[in-house]
């Protein structure tokens, strides 16, 4: 069974449309990346499967359940988290309480959450009570990520999360994605660096123009000649 199953999805913003029958399967705790040129419709199906932006036509499964056009908050609470590549942290408030905000759903005492947290990112923990806007972009994707995990997602989506980072820390920042998913979480990743993605993903998408192009195993589409020639550089 599918943890994550997308059918024939059509969406965009406003008159313009933007993706064109698009179809994606995640299994529970699979690693799945998009990838594909500028422009193709990636961050546009992250936004769509979470809620932002209301499908015109297919149908989105979570967990079996049609979640078709629901809203973001019903989807966190089902397990479902979203990282956008802007606008992903409360730049003003400390590190803990940005992560504090990832848990404001719960009626629980978030030490525990906030402990898993910890561990993933102990940088996070030394800085604890640093205003995240002082940090350095890849601190801040450490904070949004780990804000994400607070609920303890089944599924997260990561949209372009080394966008912006120096090449130094974009290595670092896929070892921390790796491993996210290796607590057991399952990942769908848009990503610029689309080789590194095929490398370190299970599956993979391609799009371009908004439709599906090529999909498989990442190994298979990494050694893929056509695959290469087109999207990766040759």
């Amino acid at each position: 069974m599918w943890l994550l199953k997308v059918e024939g999805l059509h969406s965009g913003y406003g008159d313009m449309q933007v993706l064109h029958d698009v179809h994606l399967a995640v299994a529970p705790g699979e690693f799945v990346c998009i990838i594909g040129p500028n422009g193709a419709g990636k961050s546009t199906l992250l936004k769509t499967i979470f809620g932002l932006l209301r499908p015109s036509g297919g149908r989105i499964q979570f967990d079996g359940q049609d979640i078709t056009g629901w809203p973001p908050q019903r989807l966190v609470r089902m397990g479902l988290a979203y990282v956008p590549q802007v606008d992903n942290v409360f730049p003003s408030l400390t590190v803990e309480e940005n992560l504090e905000m990832g848990g404001f759903v719960l009626q629980e005492d978030l030490q525990q959450r906030k402990e898993r947290v910890f561990s993933l990112f102990p940088v996070l923990r030394e800085r604890r009570r640093q205003r995240v806007g002082g940090m350095s972009g890849g601190e801040r994707q450490m904070v949004a990520m780990g804000r994400a995990l607070m609920l303890q997602p089944r599924l997260l989506l990561l949209d372009e999360p080394s966008a912006g980072l120096a090449p130094k820390l974009v290595e670092h920042l896929f070892e921390q994605v790796q491993a996210i998913h290796a607590s057991g979480v399952a990942v769908v990743m848009v990503e610029q660096n689309a080789r590194r993605s095929l490398e370190v993903a299970q599956r993979a998408y391609v799009l371009a123009g908004g439709r599906n192009r090529f999909e498989g195993p990442s190994r298979a589409l990494l050694e893929d000649p056509e695959v290469g020639r087109l999207y990766l550089g040759g």
